[in-house]
């Protein structure tokens, strides 16, 4: 089913309203909210939405005070590019204590991301270039258009990944295919990016925000402790041995199973209430 977008003529408009209170301070950002879904774009499109240490800082702002009525998240980027990484005019000379803590900021802004409160779908178009693709990497579902294209410039330019992107990265694609992207250059289109498993959803020009904000609102009907479980406890049991995966696993089970909500849920099914699984 189509998402629609009540009273918008356009597809590139965020849907919803304006946010009040501390999110509607973040310059850097657009924050609209729609029903139960939080519509959050970069908005630097002159800088390609490059990532300035100000915008690191109010992405962890805005995922550190999601609205508590928020249950999922679409993280877009104003104009022709998703996000082109690092801003190079911002690079300085720094001792290793500061570049390591620099480093921390940007690991400390996409774990809010990855590990928050709510599941975050990435809409991306044009570049996700080095510190773009990490950011992406961090997000849960992305959605690309025939426009997105993905690189790693870092190591043309004497430069190594600190954002995330060698622990998140390569769980996406391949220890292999992230090798080769920062020691030749290569550039993955959108194409190859679904192909190769950074993708999760491949989309028509200018179809991006409407299938993330149609992903999101589905998203936001689920249990919040199922919700929880994907993004907190499944990341986790993957790294595990796999005595101790499943052992979590019972855990974790046991504890989204036995929640008002999921007994409910569970009564409705029983009762015909609650639709079956079908072939889409």
């Amino acid at each position: 089913m189509k998402y629609n977008i009540e009273n918008d003529h356009s597809k590139n408009a965020l849907p919803g309203e304006p946010v009040s209170g501390l999110l509607a301070n973040l310059n850097l950002l657009q924050v609209h909210q729609h029903d139960a879904v939080l519509h959050l774009r970069i908005n630097r499109p002159t800088k390609r939405n490059a990532l300035s240490d100000e915008l690191i800082m109010q992405l962890h702002t805005a995922f550190l005070n999601l609205p508590t009525s928020v249950r999922a998240v679409v993280l877009t980027g104003a104009g022709e590019h998703f996000c082109a990484g690092l801003d190079l005019s911002e690079l300085v000379e720094r001792n290793s204590v500061a570049a390591v803590q620099h480093s921390r900021m940007w690991h400390a802004a996409f774990d809010a991301i990855q590990y928050g409160r709510a599941p975050v779908i990435a809409v991306m178009q044009g570049a996700v270039v080095g510190g773009g693709l990490e950011l992406a990497a961090a997000c849960h579902i992305r959605v690309a258009d025939p426009s997105t294209y993905f690189g790693l410039p870092e190591g043309q330019r004497g430069l190594f990944v600190g954002g995330g992107g060698s622990v998140r990265i390569p769980r996406l694609i391949g220890t292999s295919r992230m090798t080769d992207m920062m020691l030749t250059g290569r550039v993955f289109s959108a194409a190859d990016a679904e192909r190769f498993g950074a993708v999760n959803y491949l989309v028509e020009a200018g179809e991006g925000l409407a299938k993330g904000a149609q992903l999101a609102a589905s998203i936001s009907k689920n249990a919040e402790m199922t919700s929880f479980a994907v993004m907190h406890a499944l990341p986790r049991i993957v790294e595990q041995s796999p005595s101790e995966g499943l052992f979590t696993e019972s855990l974790m089970a046991a504890i989204a199973a036995n929640t008002p909500e999921a007994q409910d849920r569970l009564k409705d099914f029983l009762n015909g209430k609650a639709a079956k699984v079908v072939k889409s």
